[in-house]
């Protein structure tokens, strides 16, 4: 579990600290006050750019020296607690900072701690956004279960960006080098695609057994931008040159994979579902993943005013799940209220202009 959470000049929280985390943890305050800003830090726990995506630059406190600061301390019974964080400092704001006990350590390795999922309202519209915010959100659960999985996406975007860059350049690219690069994106593609693959029959088999009330239940393919195997792919781009050559990038492999989404019972795209039944699909589609994750590493679930435009019924529904699941969970709302069914169980904070105070 997440414990004795800081932010040093973060956003508008010029110091902020959060002692004595429970298994629910709720911040409370208006819009504008910090709450979001509080779970956007702790996304940052985890490899990757954070719950709004959003550069190192623009998360300094405004008016503050132009670096930011997050820790935590991270209970591993039985061991001793692990300290985890992560900052940026002023003469290199593009530079991310990760420490381990206060050792220095690659980002990709905080994936090897923690287990983060999250559901904010602009996610309301993944459904109907580009096919490259589902693969971002696919990955994203991809990363929450094979920590791995951030550094076979990474070798697949530098070979990809190679490969473009060659496509693009004036005069006939070298064959040879081609086919060095070719290989090495599909080396690495195929693993990027076959643990994408994974993660949807994983979750198509966990979403199965769910009702398809209250929470409309969703169908989910891979579809994938290309061949699956390795020696497949590199020869699908072989045979794609001529075509890439014209298009000045490259039209096959996983960076063109999407991920479908319909609704049981209806059999209709969820891009053309209701916006509730949207919100419903995707938090069924967040909670069967949480429940998916395995061993010792602590899961966290950020769920950013989840509650707001829920009805009693899925709102109770929805407690309900997280009672019955592992992840240790954050949310915000603009007040207590619809939170009540928690009762003791949360450990409740105030969020006023970037200042937090325990209020329960």
């Amino acid at each position: 579990m997440l414990d004795r959470v800081t932010l040093a000049q973060f956003r508008n929280h010029r110091d902020t600290r959060l002692d004595g985390t429970a298994r629910f943890n709720l911040l409370i305050g208006d819009n504008g006050a910090g709450k979001t800003n509080v779970l956007e830090a702790i996304s940052l726990l985890a490899p990757g750019k954070g719950l709004r995506r959003a550069g190192l630059a623009d998360m300094a406190q405004d008016g503050g020296a132009g670096g930011f600061a997050i820790s935590a301390q991270l209970a591993r019974p039985p061991g001793e607690p692990v300290q985890i964080g992560t900052a940026s400092q002023p003469d290199r704001p593009g530079r991310r900072i990760v420490q381990v006990n206060q050792a220095e350590r690659p980002a990709v390795t905080l994936g090897e701690w923690l287990s983060i999922g999250w559901l904010t309202p602009a996610m309301d519209r993944l459904f109907s956004d580009t096919p490259g915010a589902r693969r971002r959100f696919l990955d994203r659960m991809v990363l929450a279960q094979e920590p791995g999985h951030a550094r076979n996406a990474a070798r697949a975007e530098a070979a990809l960006r190679e490969r473009n860059r060659l496509l693009a350049s004036e005069g006939e690219p070298d064959p040879a080098w081609l086919d060095a690069i070719e290989a090495q994106l599909a080396e690495a593609g195929s693993v990027v695609a076959a643990a994408r693959s994974r993660l949807v029959a994983a979750l198509t088999e966990a979403l199965a057994v769910l009702p398809e009330t209250p929470f409309a239940r969703p169908l989910l393919t891979y579809l994938p931008g290309g061949p699956l195997e390795r020696d497949l792919l590199a020869a699908a781009m072989n045979e794609s040159r001529r075509r890439d050559r014209a298009a000045q990038r490259t039209l096959v492999g996983p960076h063109r994979d999407e991920l479908g989404v319909t609704m049981a019972g209806k059999g209709q795209p969820a891009s053309e579902c209701s916006t509730g039944e949207q919100k419903a699909m995707l938090i069924a589609i967040t909670l069967a993943h949480a429940e998916l994750l395995e061993g010792d590493r602590p899961r966290l679930l950020l769920l950013d005013e989840v509650a707001a435009h829920l009805d009693p019924v899925r709102r109770e529904a929805l407690f309900e799940r997280l009672f019955e699941g592992h992840a240790q969970v954050w949310m915000t709302g603009t007040e207590r209220a619809p939170f009540s069914a928690l009762g003791a169980d949360a450990a409740v904070w105030e969020v006023n202009g970037g200042t937090v105070s325990r209020v329960g």
